[in-house]
């Protein structure tokens, strides 16, 4: 059976439902000035090719994680069983030895190293009783300092269970693993992290039976309610669900058998997801919050620029022509990125009271902090690799908006110290999380023509 009599089998039992995905899929976006055809255009037509060439690099396809941090939040029931959710961990030899090198780390990490050994060395000849263990104390301070600025929780890359992951030769894609255990994940993130009160239902929850349509009325007289900072969190997570889906949907397994096993675009899953009737009109709502997020990545990597543009800074991967011509596609990938022209402008959030917006900034920090420790409970090791990747991607990104200031103020010389730093996990997280946005808005549009096709066919 080819591909599309699979896809029209699958598709009668949806009848008169082509356009209902994206129906209200379009014009402006809330909360910003900016509308959906815009960025498609400009993701799909300027910035998706670029985008995906960087993440091909040695330098972003390899990403150093800790798959077996225990859950911290409730009694682990097992890992899946099923193949699709393994990860194939990197041998020794397959990453380049420029990454492995604690002696050239990329980014600010050689000239942080540079730094602090400086300081030692000048506390030192001031006073030269000061022990190893005060020195340390010291250096410890400093990795706090760069701790308090952080929207996520990080893995101790120098852990020994950390391990390089090639995430070309592990793809975001369906894997089976759904249920009970994956609604948990997703239940915990919406009802203990989003700032909403346990009395307000929210739709479609399916680990709740439904009240009919008045659960979701409620629900959004509540978030229309929230403070925009509260409402733009519940849409970051909305979108990065949404997003996660997407790739589910235009990645499925369609046929798997002794001759082949084909993965492709699944209409129908993607129809379960995001038609509006099917899903009592949440799904056009889930991918407007993908748009959403997608602007708010995007502003990161427009204001991110002066960090990447310092001459000290490198892609430093052991191999220079490369390294060099990498970085001349990343800078022209946050030039494009600045020139887009509807940006969402984060000077809206925290914008009150001084006190009372410091507070929310924490909040937010510690409420998002606590999904990323959600992460450590998927039990998927392919679900979790991509779900680590996207809100440690998605905390850079917030790092970055939050932290205008420091950036305008970057010494353009390594030997001064930096007020804002990235280190090479946060890096490639913010780049490929952002690709996987990118990849979304680029799959939507491959949805519509399916479903076009389809309909002109029938």
């Amino acid at each position: 059976m080819n591909l599309f009599l699979l896809l029209l089998a699958l598709f009668t039992v949806l009848p008169g439902s082509w356009a209902r995905c994206f129906c209200k899929v379009t014009g402006s976006l809330d909360d910003c000035a900016c509308d959906v055809e815009t960025i498609d255009n400009f993701n799909n037509r300027n910035l998706f090719t670029k985008l995906q060439k960087l993440l091909s690099s040695d330098y972003f396809r390899f990403y150093k994680v800790n798959l077996n941090n225990p859950c911290p939040f409730w009694t682990d029931s097992g890992h899946c069983g099923l193949r699709d959710c393994a990860v194939k961990p990197c041998t020794a030899n397959e990453v380049p030895e420029g990454l492995k090198s604690n002696s050239h780390k990329p980014s600010l990490e050689t000239s942080k190293h540079t730094e602090e050994c400086e300081m030692a060395e000048k506390l030192g000849a001031v006073n030269g009783s000061l022990s190893d263990e005060t020195r340390q104390a010291l250096l410890e301070w400093n990795r706090h300092d760069d701790e308090a600025d952080r929207f996520c929780m990080h893995d101790d890359e120098d852990s020994p269970h950390a391990q390089y992951v090639d995430l070309l030769l592990n793809p975001e894609r369906y894997t089976g693993y759904k249920g009970p255990e994956a609604w948990q994940i997703w239940n915990s993130i919406y009802e203990e992290n989003c700032f909403k009160p346990y009395t307000v239902q929210r739709p479609l929850n399916p680990l709740v039976s439904s009240s009919g349509e008045s659960e979701g009325k409620g629900f959004y007289r509540w978030l229309e309610g929230l403070c925009v900072e509260k409402r733009a969190f519940y849409r970051l997570v909305s979108g990065l669900h949404a997003s996660i889906n997407v790739h589910l949907s235009a990645r499925y397994l369609l046929a798997d058998n002794w001759f082949e096993r084909k993965w492709g675009h699944n209409v129908t899953e993607f129809q379960e997801r995001f038609d509006e009737e099917l899903t009592k009109g949440e799904g056009p709502k889930r991918l407007r919050n993908l748009y959403f997020l997608y602007l708010i990545e995007l502003r990161a990597l427009a204001k991110v620029l002066p960090f990447f543009e310092r001459p000290s800074f490198n892609l430093y991967t052991g191999q220079p022509e490369q390294d060099r011509e990498n970085k001349e596609l990343l800078l022209g990938l946050l030039h494009m990125a600045k020139s887009f022209p509807l940006h969402f402008d984060e000077t809206t959030l925290f914008a009150g009271d001084k006190k009372e917006a410091a507070k929310l900034k924490d909040d937010f920090k510690l409420t998002f902090k606590n999904i990323s420790r959600i992460m450590d409970c998927v039990g998927c090791f392919k679900c979790r690799l991509w779900g680590k990747l996207q809100t440690q991607g998605l905390g850079t990104a917030l790092k970055i908006l939050f932290s205008e200031k420091q950036i305008e103020t970057l010494p353009q010389s390594s030997s001064s110290k930096p007020s804002f730093q990235l280190n090479r996990q946060e890096i490639v997280s913010l780049f490929n999380a952002f690709g996987r946005l990118s990849t979304s808005i680029r799959e939507l549009e491959n949805f519509r023509t399916l479903l076009s096709e389809l309909k002109t066919e029938l």
